[in-house]
């Protein structure tokens, strides 16, 4: 059983972290006492969380919890918000890449479908960012909150990567961006095999999140009755950020604190190398001269 304040003096940055699954662990995060910056789009909402966080835990003080900016679904906001970040001298020591988008149509601001740029390119390109940072600390860990619902994905549509793109329906398209959290993860830990960087993939549950805010409210409300709550489903996620036993560990997906079963096409090397080249090549154009990994 860890202790009450086990974590403090580590930094933890965790997107989505406004509502739902996000908020969850920012406060679970805290009450262990961590810093924490909350990446989200609504100030109003995370400013809200953070009040919350400083009247249950009066120990946390005002540095030790602090708002991001930023919108997944725009590259350039992603980098505003990493530069934001790095500009502040903090360390870091997990990335929590918690953020996600299923239901809604669409193209995002830079011309990609929505949901690959919320939930699988924005993603992409801060942890890319945010690499030197998660380098430096004494072991840097990357979580991505993935899905079984990668089961679902057959294919990997390439022309999602490239533009102009096609609209395709976000159901269709979740279970793709899932399958890619998982591949990114498994990629990036070969890349990082000679750091003290580990990373992880999971499956948080069925959760009765914000996650589902563009799905038609009688469909939503209905599939809501059969979910978890926001903190039974913030287990796993905290379970491989802060697990001193999984530190020699990297790469490998979890469900229900344990290493879990994934797809074929999760498990397949060559895939997981094309889709984070792929990526890198989409945010080339937003990366510094030198990038690591």
């Amino acid at each position: 059983m860890q202790s009450a304040r086990d974590l403090e003096g580590r930094t933890f940055l965790v997107t989505g972290a406004s509502a739902g699954i996000g908020r969850a662990t920012v406060c679970a995060l805290a009450a262990r006492g961590a810093s924490v910056v909350l990446a989200s789009r609504s100030e109003e909402k995370t400013r809200a969380v953070m009040e919350e966080i400083r009247r249950l835990h009066p120990a946390s003080s005002q540095a030790d919890v602090e708002f991001l900016p930023v919108d997944l679904g725009d590259l350039g906001s992603v980098k505003r918000a990493a530069e934001t970040f790095l500009a502040s001298s903090r360390p870091l020591d997990v990335l929590i890449n918690n953020a996600g988008l299923v239901g809604a149509t669409g193209l995002s601001k830079d011309g990609y479908e929505i949901a690959f740029a919320t939930n699988h390119l924005g993603p992409f390109l801060l942890t890319k960012l945010l690499l030197p940072k998660l380098v430096e600390a004494p072991q840097g860990r990357v979580v991505n909150v993935a899905s079984r619902a990668h089961f679902r994905a057959k294919a990997v549509d390439w022309g999602q990567m490239s533009l102009p793109v096609k609209k395709i329906h976000s159901f269709t398209q979740y279970g793709v961006t899932k399958l890619m959290n998982i591949l990114h993860a498994k990629e990036l830990a070969n890349r990082l095999a000679e750091t003290r960087v580990t990373t992880y993939s999971l499956h948080p549950g069925v959760v009765a999140s914000e996650l589902w805010r563009e799905v038609p409210w009688p469909v939503a409300n209905v599939m809501k009755l059969f979910f978890i709550s926001n903190e039974e489903g913030a287990k796993t996620t905290l379970y491989c950020a802060t697990a001193p036993e999984l530190s020699s560990s990297s790469g490998l997906y979890y469900d229900d604190c344990k290493e879990g079963r994934v797809s074929r096409l999760a498990r397949d090397e060559c895939l997981a190398r094309e889709v984070f080249e792929r990526s890198e090549d989409a945010v080339r154009t937003l990366l510094p001269a030198a990038s690591a990994a």
